[in-house]
């Protein structure tokens, strides 16, 4: 089990402390998998500080991809966009 520390903004962080947000769409630019921690910490982007708020989250689920490995002409992606939708 390794622990990921990652910046996170209010509105997401209030949003996951609260409970409605149960996912985070990163960039594939780490190595994460089952059974890690992120710690997320809050990072208010004008003052380029964080605020000592911390959330620490157990990782249930990791899927990762590339705009080629989707469902979805890229051509349509790029125009459209992605959503991510979680569901209870």
């Amino acid at each position: 089990m390794a622990v990921i520390k990652k910046k996170i903004l209010p509105e997401y962080f209030v949003a996951i402390a609260s409970g409605k947000k149960k996912f985070e769409l990163r960039l594939n630019d780490f190595e994460i998998k089952e059974g890690d921690i992120m710690l997320l910490e809050e990072w208010d982007e004008k003052k380029k500080e964080y605020t000592g708020r911390k959330l620490e989250k157990k990782v249930t689920y990791v899927k990762q991809f590339k705009i080629d490995e989707l469902f979805w002409p890229k051509e349509e992606i790029m125009e459209k966009g992605i959503q991510i939708i979680s569901l209870e």
